[in-house]
């Protein structure tokens, strides 16, 4: 990042000094850089050290992934909420380059849904148990995914990549929106790639981002019902038994997910009305959210123990 950029760059955003920063582990390996778990001194004044996840820039990164990382630097200065991935600042003085977030403890939500899932004895014969989630638990979940959505949609800010990959699970399953840009990697079968850096995650895109690549606040609303269908699924791969030219005929001939295994039909309804084909024509995230919401309450009320 040339010095006038630099000096941009930390006039809109928080700048974290660097030698508060100490690294403690790895968390993973993106297409520009790492994200390592860390700490940082005094990140407020009551609290000696805070756990971070930090992102950082490769030196060798081109032009364009600095100006990438830049740009999501400044957008997420302006986005607070409760299930958004906390943003806490960047540290420039020097390199690599690092956009610091909040850490959440148990990882991304599609392998928390298939550590918990009814496939995980299968998968991993000799893993340690863990509670298994109920449906009202991925009712919370689904909530909560809603809510941010919404948050971003009321922000004119358009996801491109929600997945269960890119939502994050903290304690008393919290959980937020964020992309910490290292998915493509560890998550490269959900990709498909066109050209040479470009990786689209056709999975969980609808019809007219398949074809124009265009993306909007309704993209992100077909983008919403396939994370439905992933929780549902217990992070099932969506079109699993497809291969990714094949998924791209299915989802231009206008086929759709079909009903995930004990998913309860309400759920399956709000998935469908995010699958239109027509853009207008999808429920507005706002109605998503509210019709999740009245839904869990029914929930509550009237099966309070649910098996």
């Amino acid at each position: 990042m040339r010095l006038h950029d630099r000096a941009r760059l930390c006039a809109a955003v928080r700048h974290i000094a660097r030698e508060k920063i100490s690294f403690i582990q790895s968390l993973g390996e993106g297409a520009f850089g790492r994200v390592f778990l860390g700490t940082v001194d005094y990140l407020s004044p009551d609290e000696p050290t805070t756990l971070v996840a930090v992102k950082t820039l490769k030196d060798a990164a081109g032009e364009e992934a600095r100006v990438d990382f830049e740009r999501e630097a400044e957008l997420l200065t302006n986005l607070q909420h409760a299930n958004i991935v906390r943003f806490y600042g960047v540290s420039t003085d020097g390199d690599p380059l690092m956009i610091l977030f909040e850490y959440m403890e148990y990882g991304d939500l599609n392998n928390f849904l298939r550590d918990r899932g009814p496939d995980r004895s299968v998968l991993d014969p000799g893993a340690k148990p863990v509670a298994p989630l109920t449906r009202a638990d991925l009712l919370k979940i689904s909530v909560q995914v809603a809510a941010g959505m919404e948050y971003l949609a009321s922000q004119h800010f358009v996801h491109r990549d929600l997945a269960t990959r890119n939502c994050l699970v903290g304690d008393m399953l919290v959980v937020k929106i964020g992309d910490f840009g290292m998915s493509r990697d560890v998550y490269s079968t959900d990709y498909y790639r066109v050209g040479r850096h470009t990786m689209l995650p056709i999975r969980w895109m609808p019809p007219e981002s398949i074809l124009y690549r265009k993306f909007t606040v309704e993209s992100d609303v077909w983008s919403f019902g396939v994370v439905l269908w992933e929780i549902f699924a217990f992070g099932k791969q969506p079109w699993y038994e497809l291969s990714n030219h094949e998924v791209i005929q299915q989802v231009t001939s206008g086929k759709l997910l079909t009903k995930p295994e004990g998913c309860p039909e309400e759920i399956y309804k709000i998935m469908l009305t995010c699958w239109k084909m027509q853009p207008q024509d999808r429920c507005p995230i706002k109605e998503l959210h509210s019709q999740l919401e009245n839904f869990c309450k029914a929930e509550s009320e009237y099966m309070p123990i649910i098996e």
